[in-house]
């Protein structure tokens, strides 16, 4: 009872406490401390590497969103993801005369699983920090362990299509960057990506909310598909082995 207390006072307030099992692996990941987000996206869209890229969960576009900038300067072909109708709205607005941008408003899922989403409630906002606005998951629990009251949180019904279909409707057989914050859903998106794709893109998703059978499953496939990973905060950076001693991350 009392752990359960600490976990919804430090949702709230925005931290968040992490499955054990999930730190044991997160020991198997290599750190570059030195290093930020919005370092490396510098770097790679400033050699021109990013020329086609997909943001899954780009919210509105805004808040919390680390692509922004670069997509408005570099002006890469760009499909953004976001199943929300708000949040789709505002991501359009904020994107407004964007004409290398393609507004896909659906989720990404395996074979079509998820047909909706759970969300606090717009009027219940106001009981919680400014992180809870952009969570959307498909697992209830999911809001619950960041704090949110079940009674606040509501069930949207969203379209779906899967990584690769999506791939097929804006016809990208190119792509240099997949990027996701699905809200503990990236890793069945990855791997679903590197099971049926042979794309090699620079891929950069938040790995701390997967479920911990997933992320190992998702690292040995990383691994038997050639790719190197290490971690920035929440954040895994996975890059093809192709990708010269780092040299198109660093």
């Amino acid at each position: 009872m009392l752990f359960k207390l600490i976990k919804k006072i430090a949702g709230i307030i925005g931290f968040k406490l992490v499955d054990k099992n999930l730190i044991k692996n997160d020991r198997e990941l290599t750190k570059y401390a030195f290093y930020s987000m919005d370092k490396i996206l510098e770097n790679i869209f400033s050699k021109n590497k990013i020329k086609r890229l997909i943001q899954i969960g780009s919210n509105d576009g805004e808040r919390f969103d680390s692509l922004n900038k670069f997509i408005k300067k570099y002006k890469p072909t760009t499909i953004l993801v976001e199943p929300m109708k708000k949040d789709f709205d505002d991501l359009k607005n904020n994107y407004k005369g964007y004409n290398n941008i393609f507004f896909e408003n659906s989720a990404i899922s395996v074979n079509n699983e998820i047909t909706s989403l759970f969300k606090v409630d717009e009027e219940k906002l106001k009981f919680y920090g400014d992180h809870i606005n952009g969570i959307t998951s498909f697992n209830i629990n999911h809001l619950l362990k960041h704090g949110v009251s079940k009674s606040h949180i509501k069930k949207v019904e969203v379209n779906s299509l899967s990584i690769n279909d999506l791939l097929k409707k804006y016809f990208f057989d190119q792509l240099d960057l997949l990027m996701i914050d699905a809200e503990g859903y990236d890793g069945k998106i990855v791997i679903d990506f590197l099971l049926y794709s042979s794309l090699r893109p620079l891929i950069i998703f938040e790995y701390i909310h997967i479920d911990n059978k997933i992320f190992k499953k998702l690292l040995n496939l990383l691994i038997s598909k050639k790719f190197h990973y290490f971690k920035i905060n929440e954040n895994l950076i996975c890059f093809p082995i192709e990708f010269d001693n780092q040299e198109k991350i660093f």
